[in-house]
Parts: structure tokens; C-alpha cells; sequence
């Protein structure tokens, strides 16, 4: 398949050459690197043979890339955006998540068919895995409400449903002019849908460009009259979609996420998307008489026809991917678009947070709640705060997020001042605290969206591969166990909040070990102690007089991943290594409520919440854990990135472990971190 060649075209022939005569193909940058990567470099010059010519699309100034490639009879290369491309118009200066490369045309001029088009005429598009992707990639981008361009806010709403729904484009675009339209076509449309729905409401969507004030469009606010308005506002695609009757456009791209939407979009232009069956057609491109699904069209589209590229990772990568990488982008844009004031932040934690949470706009880090609470009403912000410093004057009008570690945190304690690769932000509770509902728990309960039974699969075989746990301290080797049935029992900090919050009758190490003893008096009991307790950081050490009365053995400094594999069941408080412990197929029995409790898929000795009624399976549960709820940060390329990026560092990538040095420099950044807001 096309998307599985270009992940070939790094690593085989030479690189073929490109030469450009536009900045954007030739300076550094996304756009050149995924040309790179994809097999051409670009060069200046004049071509000869074997060599090629690049230019963007059609536009203006592909005109002398054009006559150099006539005149030399070298091979023209077009390079169009992937339809899935940005948080922002690349106008706006944000690179394109990827490309299409198309060695016969330019997939919005239908005057010679593009590499797309003949894909949606000759390719079968049959085989069932493949159509499999297509119908979970339209499901996904859906649920995780992505579009081309993604500064629209999913909370916004809709008009009141029963509208026809009118989409703007901005003048000249070359999708209009190439595509057998003008800005008369777009007159007529709106003649059109107020003659064919008679009494009907119509709705104008403004385009992104438009309301950002780059281009203009072609309606304005003299359309709106009468049963006519003109959304300007930046509600979802998506949102709107489910909420019209019917669709007009002459050649946007939300035609074609119309038809993914279920409509038959009535089209104007001569677009990709048109001629297959799925749109009712005004001015039809007659060498267009296949008859698609939607599924075809999108796996042509999506996935076998761009280039994508992964900016973490620095390759190219298939659809899924590109998916991932774009997800985790537009949520950390969506949390952080308004800015945080963030409080009861610990001065190490300062400049970790500014990288995760201040990529819109740099937080303000304020220690007094009152104060915090001001600014953020003043300005517009949300609130960040630590869940442990939860504060109950911080509960106002304004957005709360109590931020803590995620699941997958880093390669060190955060006692020893190791910045976190994985944060989780909660609205609603935090995971830990079962006496509250939390976000976690309804990401739970909902289950994952389509695809994410098997993207977390593979993300689970990967952790159990690795060896890969929450800190991932590695360890010395296992001692010889006792023969029997094993039963690890792993200590905790008992004056952490997942003990303080989530334990139950027995809250300490000491009562865990007893109550293992005494229910299980044949099996082997295995202690691990807490890495923190371990390291003299926190406390929740048990006297080893009671060690030697209860344990069987007790395995120090020993990698947990190791010792999930030679156990046979856990037994535990609150602690994450059940969570582990459940995704490599263990029994365990929790004494108080997790977040993995409760839910059918452990014994519960504790109490845990009525509201977990619902029984989810283990992929739910881990999907809601390790993908949805937390947001990873990439040290090396310094961006959000998707669970599988973190996964790929921790097991082999550069993480610097901070000695001393770098603890001082920690609370130093920490200090200028919170200090931000004195030279802004």
C-alpha cells in the first residue's frame, strides 16, 4: 500500500533530485524534510535527466517551475497538503502534518487526473484490513472531533438543528478557479439551497481564513437576512454536520467530511471528492463513473495517497499515526488556548509544567488561591492545580484542572526531582480519589473510540516487551524465589494521596502484609518495597522483624516488570502496579479503591464506588489510562505527543537523568518558570 512505501522510501534507493524555485519546497523546515524523507531532495538549479521538478500545486508561482520542466522534458512533481494538516492555516505559519506528492496532477484540477484519481479509478480498494482503517479512521476523527484545520472549539454549539448548511471558501483559492468555478458559482449556490428548501433555515459557514481576517471570502454579513445567517463562530465541523439537513459547497474539504458524515453534499466545483457516487454533482467531471463508499473514498484519500510524517519521531508513518501525533496536538491546543494561572506548584515542577501546559500561552504560576483565583477571572484563564493542593477557594466560575503524574511517567522518582513524560489533567476529580467522579472514570466507562481496542493492544504488547512501568528504574537481578504460589504484595507511600484518599480499612504496608498472610497462609508472599521508601524519600517502611514473620521474601531495588512475570497473583492497596500487574494477565485483589477497581476486572476486598456499574474490559480500561486521560511530552522534539512516543523514549531513548547539578538547575528553572510574567 502506498502509505507502507513511503515508510520504505528513507531507508532505500538514492534519493531522486528535486529542484524548486519556490521558498517553501527549498528552505528548511517540515515540508522539506518529508520530501527528504520520501525519497527527494530538494536542490537548486536545472534539472537533467533522471532529475525532477517540484512546484506547490498550481499555484502562481508554480508557473516557472512548470516552463523548466517543459522546457528540460524532466518529470513535474505537484506537493499539496494532506487533508489532515494543522491546528492553524499554514498561512499562519504552522508546518503540515503531511504532504501529497503527486507525479500527474493536482488533486483539486481536474483537468488531467492526479495520482488520487486514478487511485479512486483503478485501485480495487477491496481488500478488507484496508477498509477496516478507513471506517475506524472516520470514526475516530469524529469522536476526537479533527478536522483539516483544528481551531474550531468542540464546546461550542450548533444552531438549533434543521438547517441547510452553506459553505464559504476564500477568493481565489485554487480549488475554485481550477476546479471549474467562480464567484458567481457561489451566488447561484445560495440560490440553490434556498430554492430546493423552501423555508428552511440557511447557515453560512464562514471560512477559518476568513474569520481570522487573512482572506476574504465570498459571503458576508449582507447575506444574512431573513432566513439567512453567517456563522463566524468556531464551532465544530463536525457538530454542524450533525445538525444539517443538507450540505452545499463548491470545493471545500468539509464536502468531503460531509460525506463522512453521512450527507450527500450537493457540489458546485469539481473537487477529489466528487463524481464517485457520494455527492450530487452540479457540474460533474464526465470521466468520473465509478461507484464508491465512503469507506473507499476515505481509504484512497487518508491513507494510501498522502505522505505522513511523524514530528517526534522525525520519520515518515502511516495514517494512524499521523492520527495519534495530530490528537495529542489539538487537545493540548484546546486545554491550553485560553492559558493557565497555575497553583500549589512545587518550585522543581515549574519548568516541566511550562513545557507541557505553556505552549499557547506561558502559564502564571501563583502560590495564594485567592490571588490565583483573580488573575484567572481577570484574564481569562483556566486553573492548574496540583492535585494534592487542592483548595476548595479555588472552585469558581473559572475552568479547574487538577494536574498529577500519569501511568507511563518517566525513567526516575519524582522524588529525586525526575520531570514527568506523562500528566494527567481531571475536570471533574482526579483518578485517585474515589470518594469523587472522575475523568478518568468516564473515559473508562465509555469505552475506546474506533480503532482504540487495537491501537492499545498493541500499545500494551509493546509495555510487556519492554519491561516498560511507570518509573522504569530497571533494578538487579530477581533472586531465587520460593517454589509455590506467589502472591507479590507491593509497598506504597503511606502518606501519598493514593493511600490517603483511596485506601480503606487497611491504610498502611504492615496491615496490607497481615491481611496477605492471614487470608493466603500457604503462599508464598513476595514484599516489594516502594521505590521512594526504598530511597529514604517518603514513608511507609515496615519494621523487618514483621518483614521476616510475613514475607517470604522480600525483593529490594528489583525491576518490577521483571517480577510481574514471575508471580502469580497481586495483591495491593492502591498502588499502580496492579494496574501493571492487570495488563500482563494477573489475578489482583485490591484491599482499597484504585482506579482500576471496581469494575469487574479485579476482587475487591474494599469498598469502591456504586457509580463503576458498568463492566468494561481490560482494553477499555487501558485505552482510558494510557492513551485518553494522560498528555505526554517528548523531550526531544519538545511536543505533544501520543503514548507511543514516551513508550519508544523510555525504552531507548535520550532521557537525561538529573544528579545533583540538574536538581539545582530544576528549582532554578522553576523560579524563572514562575517569574514568567515580569518580562512578558
Amino acid at each position: 500500500m502506498a502509505d507502507d512505501r513511503h515508510n520504505e522510501a528513507a531507508g532505500g534507493a538514492p534519493p531522486r533530485r528535486l529542484f524548486c524555485y519556490a521558498g517553501g519546497l527549498q528552505r528548511p523546515g517540515r515540508v522539506r524534510r518529508i520530501l527528504t524523507l520520501a525519497g527527494l531532495r530538494p536542490t537548486l538549479g536545472l534539472p537533467g535527466p533522471g532529475d525532477l521538478v517540484g512546484v506547490w500545486g498550481r499555484s502562481p508561482i508554480a508557473a516557472r517551475g512548470e516552463a523548466v520542466a517543459a522546457r528540460r522534458n524532466v518529470p513535474l512533481v505537484r506537493i499539496e497538503d494532506a487533508f489532515l494538516r494543522s491546528i492553524r492555516p499554514g498561512r499562519l505559519g504552522e508546518p503540515p502534518l503531511g504532504l501529497m506528492i503527486d507525479r500527474r496532477g493536482v488533486h483539486f484540477d481536474p483537468k488531467l487526473p492526479s495520482d488520487l484519481e486514478v487511485l479512486l479509478t483503478t485501485h480495487p480498494l477491496d481488500d478488507s484490513a484496508l477498509l477496516a482503517r478507513a471506517r475506524d479512521g472516520i470514526g475516530r476523527l469524529i469522536a476526537a472531533d479533527l478536522s483539516k484545520y483544528n481551531t474550531h472549539d468542540p464546546a461550542l454549539p450548533p444552531p438549533p438543528p434543521g438547517y441547510v448548511l452553506v459553505i464559504d471558501q476564500t477568493r481565489g483559492d485554487a480549488s475554485i478557479t481550477f476546479g471549474g468555478a467562480t464567484a458567481n458559482t457561489f451566488r447561484e449556490m445560495l440560490v440553490f439551497a434556498q430554492e430546493e428548501h423552501p423555508g428552511a433555515r440557511i447557515v453560512i459557514r464562514a471560512h477559518p481564513e476568513t474569520t481570522a481576517g487573512e482572506r476574504p471570502g465570498h459571503y458576508g454579513p449582507e447575506h444574512a437576512s431573513g432566513r439567512i445567517s453567517l456563522l463566524t463562530a468556531p464551532v465544530s465541523p463536525w457538530t454542524l454536520m450533525e445538525g444539517a439537513i443538507a450540505v452545499y459547497t463548491v470545493s471545500s474539504q468539509l464536502g468531503f467530511e460531509a460525506i463522512l458524515a453521512g450527507h450527500r453534499p450537493r457540489v458546485f466545483g469539481q473537487p477529489f471528492y466528487s463524481g464517485w457516487g457520494l455527492t450530487a454533482d452540479e457540474n460533474p467531471v464526465p470521466r468520473r463513473t465509478r461507484k464508491l463508499t465512503k469507506a473507499q473514498l476515505f481509504a484512497a484519500a487518508m491513507i494510501l495517497a498522502p505522505t505522513w510524517y511523524d514530528p517526534c519521531r522525525d520519520r515518515l508513518c502511516r495514517f494512524e499515526e499521523a492520527v495519534d501525533q495530530l490528537e495529542a496536538t489539538v487537545r493540548a491546543f484546546r486545554e491550553d488556548r485560553a492559558g493557565h494561572v497555575a497553583v500549589g506548584m512545587r518550585l522543581w515542577k515549574r519548568a516541566p509544567l511550562q513545557k507541557v501546559f505553556g505552549h499557547e500561552k506561558r502559564l502564571r504560576f501563583i502560590n495564594a488561591p485567592d490571588r490565583a483565583l483573580a488573575v484567572a477571572r481577570a484574564s481569562g484563564r483556566g486553573l492548574l492545580v496540583w492535585a494534592g493542593k487542592d483548595d476548595a477557594r479555588l472552585h469558581a466560575e473559572v475552568t479547574l484542572r487538577r494536574v498529577e503524574d500519569g501511568f507511563l511517567r518517566s525513567r526516575g522518582l519524582g522524588a529525586e526531582l525526575v520531570p514527568p513524560l506523562s500528566l494527567v489533567t481531571d475536570n471533574l476529580g482526579i483518578y485517585y480519589d474515589p470518594s469523587h467522579e472522575s475523568r478518568l472514570e468516564r473515559l473508562i466507562a465509555a469505552g475506546p473510540p474506533p480503532g482504540g481496542a487495537l491501537r492499545v493492544e498493541r500499545l500494551v504488547a509493546r509495555l510487556i516487551r519492554d519491561g516498560i512501568t511507570k518509573y522504569n528504574l530497571g533494578g538487579a537481578a530477581l533472586p531465587d524465589l520460593p517454589v509455590g504460589h506467589r502472591i507479590l504484595v507491593p509497598g506504597q507511600v503511606e502518606d501519598d494521596a493514593s493511600i490517603l484518599k483511596g485506601a480503606d480499612v487497611v491504610a498502611t504496608n504492615l496491615g496490607l502484609l497481615r491481611r496477605v498472610r492471614l487470608d493466603n497462609p500457604d503462599a508464598v508472599v513476595i514484599y516489594k518495597p516502594h521505590p521512594d521508601v526504598e530511597a529514604g524519600l517518603r514513608k511507609g517502611a515496615v519494621p523487618e522483624t514483621s518483614l521476616a514473620l510475613l514475607a517470604d521474601a522480600v525483593v529490594r531495588h528489583a525491576d518490577p516488570a521483571a517480577l510481574l512475570a514471575e508471580v502469580n497473583e497481586v495483591w495491593t492497596m492502591t498502588s499502580a502496579l496492579g494496574f501493571e500487574a492487570l495488563l500482563r494477565g494477573l489475578p489482583v485483589t485490591c484491599l482499597g479503591a484504585p482506579f482500576y477497581a471496581g469494575w469487574g476486572l479485579t476482587r475487591d476486598l474494599g469498598r469502591v464506588p456504586a457509580r463503576r456499574h458498568m463492566r468494561p474490559d481490560l482494553a477499555a480500561l487501558a485505552h482510558a489510562a494510557l492513551i485518553a486521560y494522560p498528555r505526554y511530552y517528548d523531550p526531544v522534539s519538545r511536543l505533544p505527543c501520543p503514548a507511543e512516543v514516551v513508550v519508544d523514549r523510555l525504552a531507548q531513548g535520550p532521557i537525561p537523568h538529573p544528579g545533583a547539578a540538574n536538581r539545582a538547575l530544576a528549582k532554578l528553572q522553576g523560579l524563572f518558570a514562575g517569574s514568567a510574567h515580569l518580562w512578558r
